[in-house]
């Protein structure tokens, strides 16, 4: 069984900086595509961020130029790198693996963490 478990999320001021983890086991965590989605209060969940086993790595436009998706393969752990964060960001965030294609649909994913709450204030 795949387990993926997030961390590292909380509240900050608008401006801020957070750094997201998750930690895979029970899979080889470099032959997934890995991303991360967001959800909040309302709203349908949507992708953030993905990278392929290539490395090769996608955004949504709401977050280019201000979050980086990056990984550890040794630690089998993904890392979302949030900067410039405003309260548009507020959501509840989600790691997740997919077995097949690489893509921010949220139907191409087959494992998800519990994810973990980001809050910006203004």
């Amino acid at each position: 069984q795949v387990q993926l478990v997030e961390s590292g999320g909380g509240s900050v001021q608008a401006g801020g900086s957070l750094r997201l983890s998750c930690q895979a086991s029970g899979y080889t965590y470099s032959r997934y595509c890995l991303g991360w989605f967001r959800q909040a209060p309302g709203k349908e969940r949507e992708g953030v961020a993905t990278m392929r086993s290539d490395g090769i790595t996608s955004y949504a436009d709401s977050v280019k130029g201000r979050f980086t998706i990056s990984r550890d393969n040794g630690k089998n752990t993904l890392y979302l790198q949030m900067n410039s964060l405003t309260p548009e960001d507020t959501a509840m965030y989600y790691c997740a693996a997919s077995r097949s294609w690489c893509s921010l649909s949220i139907g191409a994913y087959n494992y998800w963490g519990q994810g973990t709450q980001v809050t910006v204030s203004s």
